[in-house]
């Protein structure tokens, strides 16, 4: 049965060709411009303290899947050319070892030690790989914080152990703590030749972080603004341009209300950080930009709800003048359309879920920026790619993935600046069609236009019926569209599939980028 669907799905992509029409069209709205968007990323969480120190040869392709934007003597892309890497900025959970009571593989190691003094080899692993990352033309940086430094923390600890939902801090060490992360960019730029963009000082506050074997902290909103206050400060004495991100909140709900699920008295993150009346208020500070953050877990499901949140964040957001990120995602237990997150996935079943959900955030509440969780995990729906290691740690390997590749539809050839453009669907009759961008089980599909000119459409197939598209932009007529798609076929991995006209098909089970220059 295996061999024959492969055999089927082969011959039904061998079968699309310009030949059939499709009834309906779908015509980019270029009087209609959207949001610009920044970039594309993924983090170095976890990982990347061991893959940044294997071989050469293990991490140069680790890197070249990640970033690169190089192609074969084919024409297809050897990366995904993600646009913003995120570092994990460390709390000094490494140094204090089982008494962390954080798991091994999630401690991070802390340039600042308990004395005052710094130590500029720490983290060497992850830095060394903000170069790859630099070398290959990664424009954007962001370096995010699970925690204030352990000599900081009201516990001593980098998670929130023993206490309940105000941010793990000294109240005297608001300064220190800021001071920290503004000193620690400026190390790197120094020693490592990297400009961080942007900082982001809390993660995930709307979670207790009681019961994880993570770095963690609560927070409220009072909390954040002081910090962020303090922070803004300290970048000024440093002389640093970065920016000031916030508040990476779990679940969106608690950007524009509350969760029912969240444990404290927390949520209105956009309304408490951006109103000028507010206690928490920092709309005013020199490095913050008008830009709340976010991330998408567990508001996906049911997708009538992912659509009605997401179109609410986007109404939300014009009233104040913010923007918005999704900044961090990853499969958790409430998917259970695709087997919720454990085992790690190499096919297409999570890449068009994760693609669905990219459009959703995309199209229906104008996300300016989204990334991917890690870069690379272990068996668990979390990582671009699966890594494997020896008993030692000291080597391994990566395999790539479907999910890998159908996040490149998106990050590889929608660069910075790229601007997105509504597309209208228009049905046989040549009436309009509401929504008809996006059909959550069938075709979804999205519209932008670089900053040298070049059109690239998006389309997303859920379905696993050959389906026929017609994609036109006004006055292009006569220009052809070069098209990448990742599929279930095994060499399908963003490969470069010829050049159409505005019929085509696409095929079952697929991301399919359309790039006219």
């Amino acid at each position: 049965m295996r061999l024959y669907l492969k055999f089927a799905v082969a011959m039904a992509v061998t079968a699309i060709t310009a030949e059939t029409v499709s009834a309906d069209r779908y015509v980019v709205d270029t009087g209609s411009p959207r949001q610009s968007i920044s970039h594309f990323g993924a983090s170095d969480a976890w990982a990347f303290p061991r893959i940044g120190a294997w071989p050469d040869e293990q991490q140069e392709q680790i890197a070249d899947w990640l970033f690169s934007l190089e192609t074969d003597d084919k024409g297809n892309p050897l990366g995904i050319g993600l646009s913003l890497w995120r570092f994990n900025l460390g709390a000094g959970s490494y140094e204090q070892g089982d008494s962390s009571m954080i798991r091994w593989e999630r401690r991070t190691e802390c340039m600042l030690r308990p004395d005052g003094t710094w130590d500029y080899t720490k983290q060497m692993p992850q830095r060394h790989f903000l170069k790859l990352a630099k070398e290959r033309g990664v424009p954007y940086f962001l370096a995010f914080l699970n925690s204030a430094p352990v000599q900081f923390t009201d516990n001593g600890l980098a998670t929130n152990y023993g206490r309940g939902g105000s941010i793990n801090l000294r109240d005297d060490c608001y300064d220190d703590f800021a001071d920290y992360m503004a000193k620690s960019l400026k190390a790197i730029e120094t020693h490592d030749g990297i400009r961080f963009n942007y900082i982001s000082p809390v993660n995930e506050p709307d979670i207790n972080w009681l019961d994880t074997l993570q770095e963690g902290s609560a927070a409220t909103n009072r909390e954040i603004g002081r910090l962020v206050k303090e922070l803004d400060k300290a970048l000024d004495r440093h002389r640093l341009s970065t920016e000031i991100i916030v508040m990476e909140v779990s679940n969106l709900k608690n950007l524009i209300g509350r969760n029912e699920h969240t444990p404290f008295a927390q949520g209105y993150a956009l309304q408490q950080l951006f109103t000028p009346d507010s206690a928490a208020y920092i709309g005013n500070l020199r490095h913050v930009p008008g830009l709340i953050v976010g991330h998408s877990y567990w508001t996906n499901t049911p997708v009538t709800f992912m659509a009605s949140l997401r179109r609410l964040i986007r109404q939300k957001c014009n009233s104040l003048g913010v923007g918005f990120w999704q900044s961090e995602y990853c499969i958790m237990d409430n998917d259970e359309e695709i087997g919720r997150g454990p085992k790690f996935d190499f096919t297409m079943t999570t890449a068009l879920y994760v693609a669905r959900l990219i459009h959703h955030d995309l199209v229906m509440a104008d996300a300016r920026s989204w990334s991917w969780w890690r870069g690379a995990g272990e068996d668990y729906k979390n990582g671009l790619l699966r890594i494997y290691s020896n008993d030692t740690k000291r080597t391994g390997w990566a395999v790539d993935s479907k999910l890998l590749w159908s996040l490149g539809n998106f990050s590889r050839f929608i660069r910075p600046g790229a601007v997105r453009h509504e597309i209208v669907r228009y049905d046989e009759s040549g009436a309009i069609v509401a929504d008809g961008d996006t059909e959550p089980y069938g075709i979804m599909c999205s519209a932008y236009r670089n900053t040298d000119g070049s059109w690239v459409v998006v389309a997303i197939n859920y379905s696993e019926e050959v389906k026929p598209f017609h994609i036109e932009v006004p006055g292009m007529d006569g220009h052809k569209w070069t098209m990448y798609r990742t599929s279930d076929i095994a060499s399908e991995n963003l490969a470069k599939t010829g050049t159409v006209d505005r019929d085509t098909r696409l095929a079952p089970r697929s991301v399919s980028t359309f790039v006219m220059k």
